[in-house]
């Protein structure tokens, strides 16, 4: 198993921010990281989605847990294994929020996925905080 994560404070307002990452169609208009994505159903519990980022494989997804306007966990198949990411949105004072992702690989492709892929994603949560921010002022 191979988990990590990134977190970082935007300034916005906590509604704006749930409406806009629970838009999954509208992700790639300002995530820079999506190139495309779909949701198969409402933000819930159960729900699959579907994504392609850019430079990346297009994957099937299924939301595992949502808590309106505090976090969202999503899970998806690797051979052998699963990758599931908690995207968790802490409310501060002054309008600011705290964004955590936390992201965890299991099964045999776990070095396979932490060699070519974490350290461009820990970046890219970065850049889609910065653009979260833009999108929700």
């Amino acid at each position: 198993m191979y988990e990590f994560g990134e977190s970082t404070v935007i300034r916005a307002d906590l509604s704006a921010v749930w409406d806009t990452v629970t838009d999954v169609s509208a992700w790639p208009a300002w995530d820079p990281h999506e190139q495309q994505a779909r949701l198969d159903g409402p933000f819930a519990t159960g729900t699959t989605g579907w994504s392609k980022p850019r430079g990346g494989p297009a994957t099937t997804w299924r939301l595992t847990e949502v808590v309106p306007r505090r976090r969202w966990a999503s899970e998806c198949d690797l051979p052998g294994g699963t990758l599931s990411g908690v995207t968790a949105y802490e409310p501060l004072d002054d309008r600011r929020i705290r964004c955590t992702k936390t992201i965890r690989v299991t099964g045999p492709l776990t070095p396979l996925f932490r060699f070519y892929f974490a350290r461009r994603i820990r970046r890219d949560m970065l850049k889609t905080w910065a653009a979260l921010e833009t999108r929700s002022a």
